[in-house]
């Protein structure tokens, strides 16, 4: 498999936010989103087997790890290394960009299903039927540089039903939305979604990896 870094830090998204995580971050990703952070994992990465991802996770000692990328579904080893990882007992999230069919993930690990709003120029891309395959457990997330994304994305809640389905998570492009604007619009819909604000950059900074 190839893989772009491994690394321990605090979870920054997710409903996890703020907990010790070890990330495994993928190698490739088949979308360019206009407002990537992470373009540097379109190419760069080493090549390590399924055992040497393992022990690498093992010897970083958090029970949690999140699998990301790019698009961790591109490469098909991927499935038998969130097997080994449930076998050791570890809690397995994945975040998968939208585009790749959810099906074959093992029902434990829990999906962080980031869906792309228009302003990612991505949204045609999605392959909506992942979200008739949500769990009560996974999550939807969505990024939004603006007004239009929010109602994008209100939309997508309604008909597929997703208040009472899984959990949805709401994230402002950092430096372009700001949060402030996005709680407020929250606030007054009374949108039962989690308000995401990437808390690793505020802790870090937004240009270092690795956090």
């Amino acid at each position: 498999m190839k893989v772009c870094e491994i690394f321990t830090s605090i979870q920054g998204e997710s409903s996890y936010a703020g907990m010790p995580c070890t990330f495994i971050r993928m190698t490739g990703c088949n979308l360019r989103c206009t407002y990537c952070d992470t373009t540097y994992a379109y190419e760069e990465g080493t090549e390590l087997s399924v055992e040497e991802i393992l022990s690498q996770a093992e010897k970083a000692g958090i029970p949690l790890i999140e699998i990301t990328g790019g698009e961790p579904l591109l490469q098909g080893e991927v499935y038998a290394l969130m097997g080994l990882l449930l076998q050791k007992q570890f809690t397995v999230l994945i975040e998968t960009n939208g585009s790749r069919n959810t099906g074959e993930v093992d029902p434990r690990v829990r999906i962080i299903l980031d869906l792309k709003t228009p302003g990612s120029g991505m949204s045609e891309k999605m392959d909506f039927s992942n979200l008739s395959r949500i769990r009560k457990d996974d999550e939807v997330k969505f990024v939004l540089t603006g007004r239009t994304d929010y109602e994008w994305s209100k939309e997508i809640i309604h008909s597929y039903k997703l208040r009472d389905r899984c959990h949805m998570l709401m994230s402002p492009v950092y430096g372009i939305l700001p949060p402030e604007k996005l709680a407020q619009w929250i606030i007054a819909d009374r949108l039962p979604v989690r308000l995401n604000l990437q808390l690793h950059k505020y802790i870090f900074g937004q240009d270092r990896r690795g956090v």
